[in-house]
C-alpha cells in the first residue's frame, strides 16, 4: 500500500517542481525588464535596493505558515532574489579574508551567493575599495557580543565618506581544527585575537600549556594548520571543509550566545523601509554636561538609542568622539526632529547611515 502513495506523492512534488521554474523563470524575466527600464531612464540607477529587499523579505517571513522555518524560508528568497539581482547587475562585495572567514559567510547571508565575493586582508582596504568604486558593497566587522567593539571597524568611519546601508548578526561558533589526530598534540593554537579571547576559558581549561598565536584571521590560522599538524586553529565548520582540517572539539567559544556583529558599507543613500535604524558620528565640546545635551533631545522626542561608544578623536588629547545607534530613519519627523536639535549641541554631526533593521 505504501509504494502507490509514495508514487503519487513525488508526482506531485514533480509537478509543483514545475510550476516552481516556471514561477522563477518569470521572475527573472521581469528583473531583467526592470534592469532595462532603469537603464532606460539614464544616470546611475540603484539596482540593490536594500530597502526593498527588506520590505519583501519581511512579508515572506509574515506569510509564512510552515513546515519550513522562519529563517529557512527567508534564506530560500534571498538566493533567489541575489541570483535575479545578478541578471540586472552583478555585485561585487569586498570582505575581510581570507576565504572562509565569518565575515565571508556574513556577506553570503546578506547578498546570496549570486555576487562576486573579493577577499581583502584588512579592514581599511576594504573601505578603500568601495570608496574607489571597485566593489559596490563592503562587509567588516563592528563588534562582537562577548569582546565589544571593533575598533579599527569606527575609526575609520570618522574620515571615510561611505555610508553604513545594513548590517548582520552572525551567531558565532568557534571550532578546534587540525590535523593532529587529539588536543594533547597541539603546540600552539592560531587565531585572529578576538577569537582567542573569546575562547580563553576553555583554552585555559584544556590547553593551558599551548603557546597562542594572533594572526590576521581564523582563515588564515587554518591555513597554516594545513601545514603543520602541530598547530591548531580557532575557525569556523566552513574553514575546516575549506582546508580539510579536523575538527577536534566542536563550539569551543565561552559564551553559547557569542555573536558578531556586521556592517554593509556603500556610497548610496537607503530610503525607509518601515523598520529602520541610524547610525551617528557626534562629537562635543570638552565641557560640564555635554555628553547630557548630547542625548537629551534624542530622548526627549521619543528615539530609543540602542547603543553608545567612544573613541579618541586622534584631533586633540583627551576629545572624544562617540558612535550611536537610534532606532528609526532619518525621514521619520521624530528622528530628523532630534538630530536638528542635535546639530546645535554638537561639535560634528556625522549621518553614517540609516539603513533596515535585520530581519
Amino acid at each position: 500500500m505504501a509504494e502507490p502513495k509514495l508514487e503519487l506523492l513525488r508526482a506531485r512534488i514533480d509537478e509543483l517542481d514545475e510550476r516552481l521554474q516556471t514561477l522563477l523563470t518569470e521572475r527573472a524575466s521581469c528583473a531583467k525588464q526592470i534592469a532595462e527600464v532603469k537603464q532606460d531612464g539614464g544616470g546611475e540607477a540603484d539596482f540593490y535596493r536594500p530597502e526593498r529587499e527588506a520590505e519583501v523579505l519581511r512579508r515572506v517571513r509574515q506569510r509564512n505558515t510552515g513546515p519550513l522555518s522562519d529563517d529557512e524560508v527567508v534564506r530560500l528568497f534571498r538566493e533567489i532574489m541575489s541570483a535575479c539581482l545578478a541578471l540586472e547587475q552583478p555585485l561585487t562585495i569586498a570582505y575581510l579574508g581570507p576565504e572562509g572567514t565569518y565575515t565571508q559567510a556574513a556577506a553570503v547571508k546578506h547578498f546570496g551567493h549570486s555576487v562576486q565575493l573579493k577577499p581583502l586582508a584588512a579592514i581599511d582596504e576594504i573601505f578603500r575599495e568601495v570608496e574607489a568604486g571597485s566593489a559596490d558593497f563592503g562587509v567588516v566587522p563592528v563588534e562582537n557580543s562577548t569582546e565589544g567593539a571593533i575598533n579599527h571597524t569606527l575609526d575609520m568611519f570618522v574620515r571615510s565618506p561611505l555610508k553604513i546601508c545594513g548590517d548582520v548578526e552572525m551567531p558565532i561558533h568557534h571550532q578546534l581544527l587540525s590535523r593532529a589526530t587529539a588536543p594533547q598534540q597541539i603546540g600552539s593554537v592560531r587565531a585572529h585575537q578576538q577569537a582567542l579571547a573569546q575562547c580563553r576559558e576553555w583554552l585555559d581549561a584544556n590547553l593551558p600549556n599551548a603557546e597562542r598565536v594572533a594572526v590576521s584571521s581564523n582563515a588564515e590560522a587554518a591555513r597554516m594548520a594545513a601545514e603543520d599538524a602541530s598547530i591548531a586553529a580557532i575557525a569556523s565548520d566552513t574553514a575546516a571543509e575549506m582546508y580539510d582540517l579536523t575538527v577536534l572539539v566542536a563550539n569551543i567559544e565561552d559564551d553559547p550566545n557569542n555573536t558578531t556583529r556586521f556592517l554593509v558599507l556603500g556610497d548610496q543613500y537607503v530610503g525607509p523601509s518601515g523598520r529602520d535604524k541610524t547610525s551617528l558620528l557626534v562629537a562635543v565640546h570638552n565641557q560640564a554636561g555635554a555628553l547630557y545635551a548630547l542625548l537629551e533631545p534624542i530622548a526627549r522626542h521619543g528615539v530609543s538609542m540602542t547603543k553608545i561608544e567612544s573613541r579618541p578623536s586622534r584631533v586633540s588629547k583627551w576629545d572624544y568622539v562617540f558612535f550611536l545607534d537610534i532606532e528609526g530613519h532619518v525621514e521619520d519627523n521624530n528622528v530628523a526632529a532630534a538630530l536638528e536639535e542635535l546639530k546645535s549641541q554638537a561639535s560634528l554631526l556625522k549621518v553614517l547611515g540609516s539603513y533596515p533593521s535585520e530581519l
